[in-house]
């Protein structure tokens, strides 16, 4: 790390963990700047957003939306981009050292994908990028030299505590849940599950969808599958365990038996700062542990026949090919579904076990093969239609 100003690309800036990236930066100071902004329909917050950083570009993603939209109330510095072509001409300059890959859904693999084509530190949110793509865009990042820091709490928990032993002495790695809002709940009682129900979260402040797949498991089934390709583990060196605390982030554990966690209050700013900073640590805006006050830590193994989200991403992640984007992408429409009354909660996750097991597997698909599968997974789950 030089003393010269981190400059950073934030994609999917007026989210959660986009504006949670924001106050990283005014807290780093002359250390970090944020030099592009993207929104997808967002746009008013956007410019509220560039009045406040002042940013060298804002990107809009949705273009027909960003047509429609009076951009003279920017700042006078800042230009405006539109779509995907947008995204990679701002990620791809040559000033830009960071880019925070926070889009949510499958919207945002084309801008990791040209952030990671192009060298650059990626610190990546958006796990669908590996969930999806991890077995063409992990070889395309080792050729590249582009380095990939999660900035998921659970991944950066590992990426952390790797650094305690050498790869090969890796036993396994352990993943925590919260369990969500309804892991105390009967199946039964499964049955009646809100949305409002579903998006009031114990622990996190996210964004709807995520705050939905912690509710299902389905998150830590996308987790799994992300951990297997970012730290080039198999399957069965991957292990879930329910932590209701959300204070032990997630765990390594070494052949000799040594655990190595990396444990902090729940605050997405925590990751997000290390994701910027990495290799360097500095003082954060994120929440301290008391260690004055007594607290427990409480840890139960996850039940995989009541959370078969979970079952369904190991599979994922064996099958590797097609699998994990066929797997994100119906549950991004069938959450979306549930969101909009047209689903129940407890038809998520069987929904999206029947779209994977039908469609048609590639074990080794081109990027734009998956693409098309994501589009033929969203369309399976459309056609599946409302709750008789």
């Amino acid at each position: 790390m030089t003393d010269r100003t981190i400059n950073v690309v934030i994609l999917g800036s007026t989210g959660s963990i986009g504006r949670s990236t924001l106050d990283v930066i005014e807290h780093l100071g002359p250390r970090a700047r944020a030099v592009g902004l993207s929104a997808h329909r967002s746009l008013a917050r956007l410019v509220e957003q560039a009045w406040q950083v002042r940013p060298r570009w804002v990107i809009a993603t949705d273009t027909a939306l960003a047509r429609n939209m009076t951009w003279g109330a920017l700042p006078a510095e800042t230009q405006v981009l539109l779509g995907d072509e947008g995204v990679a001409e701002a990620v791809t300059d040559a000033e830009v050292d960071v880019v925070v890959a926070a889009m949510v859904g499958s919207a945002g693999v084309r801008g990791t994908w040209a952030a990671v084509e192009a060298s650059k530190r990626v610190a990546l949110a958006n796990k669908e990028s590996l969930v999806m793509a991890g077995p063409l865009l992990m070889p395309l990042a080792r050729e590249r030299g582009a380095t990939i820091v999660p900035v998921d709490s659970e991944h950066s928990a590992v990426f952390q505590a790797l650094s305690a032993g050498r790869r090969e002495d890796v036993k396994r790695i352990v993943l925590t849940a919260s369990g969500g809002p309804f892991r105390r709940l009967s199946l039964a009682e499964l049955e009646s599950v809100t949305c409002e129900q579903a998006l009031a979260h114990p622990t996190w402040d996210m964004g709807p969808k995520i705050t939905v797949d912690s509710a299902t498991m389905m998150n830590k089934a996308l987790e799994i599958i992300e951990a297997r390709w970012l730290f080039d583990l198999s399957p069965d060196e991957i292990s879930v365990v329910i932590h209701p605390q959300s204070v032990v982030h997630s765990l390594v554990e070494y052949r000799d038996g040594s655990i190595v966690a990396q444990m902090s209050p729940p605050d997405m700013r925590l990751p997000i700062q290390f994701a910027l900073t990495w290799p360097e640590r500095y003082d954060s805006p994120a929440e301290k542990l008391d260690w004055t006050q007594a607290f427990a830590l409480e840890f139960e193994p996850a039940d995989l026949d009541r959370f078969d989200a979970l079952r369904l991403g190991m599979e994922a992640a064996s099958a590797g090919g097609t699998a994990g984007a066929v797997l994100s992408a119906a549950n991004e429409a069938a959450v979306a579904a549930f969101l909009a009354g047209k689903m129940r909660f407890c038809e998520i996750v069987p929904n999206c076990r029947r779209v994977v097991e039908h469609h048609t597997f590639d074990p080794s698909p081109t990027l734009e093969q998956l693409f098309a599968v994501d589009r033929w997974a969203r369309e399976e789950i459309t056609g599946i239609g409302a709750p008789g």
